[in-house]
């Protein structure tokens, strides 16, 4: 791998973000109706990959449920406004109409109020019974406190997220969470992240995970570069990780654990290059925060944009472009890759020649830096 020198005490290695990148058409092309863009996690199948981000902002109960009826994959956070009141309606629009100076401090008061465990059941419960797979999600920090509720809710898939997640965090002052032992003894498959490097993934791997998330505050609403300075261009990061499932298959006599990229996904152009990379799905936070039905009422925030001590985030304006069933599948309205992004994937592959998401990932690649006009 070459270096690239940045002074004489510093080597760096050159990565690549989705604009750096574009993808190669073959001497094939197809019927993009003919095309398959369905993939499967565990015992699940969807038919679009495409998973919507725990954020208040994008995933409510009643979008959970659009987004499962599209063939989607949505995650609850579970520890968002969904779990903590009865009504959170009156606290969306109001975070929707906050002056943009004072919006973190009355965020961060906002999520204060304490998680409620039964709030957590019935949230789920609203989903499950609508009859589309049930996701949530709660950080590392919070899983040794709420897993119990969350299984015993009959979640399908449990998702532990974080703006990084190791698979070996070390702490003098409070009992660490055990993710081999917890994921072996879980009776559902986990998917956890977020991890950007090789090492990384592969460690997150080997504790029996389904899934791993790909990024690292490379997301719309993240302010990590700028306050902690740390940032994983999205294209390398997931070549990277996909790097680390390939050398898993091998080296655990075939468990294949899927990929996905969370984070900088905005466009679909970005989907497209995500999938050639090597994702399998991609957890989309403010593109689907975009559509007119979405919670945030045109507005995005992570739960890094409230965190008591040191947010890495910050509510960002992203419009409302179109209702979510076209932001999903169109028809475009606009040419800036904001509506139709399982089209845009569909043409992709057809324009490439392949015939469903897994052949997509061996598309040739080239460096292009994109020059914004």
């Amino acid at each position: 791998m070459t270096e690239i020198e940045i002074g004489r005490g510093k080597r760096g290695r050159r990565a690549y973000s989705f604009d750096d990148i574009a993808l190669v058409p073959s001497r094939r092309t197809r019927d993009p109706e003919e095309v398959s863009t369905a993939w499967q996690i565990d015992a699940y199948h969807f038919d679009i990959p495409v998973i919507a981000a725990p954020m208040d902002s994008v995933t409510s109960p009643q979008t959970a449920i659009a987004l499962g009826n599209h063939g989607g994959l949505p995650v609850l956070d579970l520890e968002g406004l969904w779990t903590r009141y009865e009504d959170p309606m009156p606290l969306l629009a109001e975070i929707a109409t906050l002056d943009p100076a004072l919006a973190t401090q009355r965020m961060q008061e906002i999520y204060r109020e304490e998680i409620r465990p039964e709030l957590v059941t019935e949230r789920l419960r609203q989903i499950r019974e609508a009859g589309v797979t049930v996701a949530g999600a709660l950080s590392p920090q919070r899983t040794q406190q709420l897993w119990k509720t969350v299984v015993d809710a009959g979640v399908d898939l449990f998702v532990i997220r974080g703006t990084t997640v190791s698979a070996e965090h070390v702490s003098g002052r409070a009992e660490p969470l055990n993710l081999k032992r917890f994921i072996y003894e879980l009776d559902v498959p986990v998917i956890v992240g977020g991890a950007a490097s090789y090492s990384a993934a592969l460690h997150l791997m080997r504790t029996g995970a389904a899934g791993v998330l790909v990024g690292f505050g490379g997301g719309a609403a993240h302010t990590t570069r700028t306050t902690l300075g740390i940032h994983a261009p999205m294209a390398s990061a997931i070549a990277d990780v996909a790097a680390a499932r390939r050398d898993y298959l091998d080296e655990s006599g075939g468990r294949y654990v899927h990929v996905i990229a969370d984070g900088g996904v905005g466009t679909s152009g970005d989907v497209v290059k995500a999938v050639a990379c090597g994702a399998d799905a991609v957890m989309l936070g403010a593109a689907l925060a975009r559509a007119t039905d979405a919670p945030g009422r045109g507005f995005h925030w992570g739960p890094e944009a409230h965190h008591p001590e040191l947010p890495r985030g910050h509510r960002v304006e992203v419009g409302g472009v179109a209702p979510l069933e076209e932001v999903l599948f169109g028809p475009s309205r606009q040419a800036d890759g904001t509506t139709n992004l399982v089209g845009a994937l569909r043409r992709a592959m057809a324009t490439s020649g392949y015939v469903d998401v897994k052949e997509f990932q061996r598309v040739e690649v080239v460096v292009a830096p994109y020059q914004r006009s």
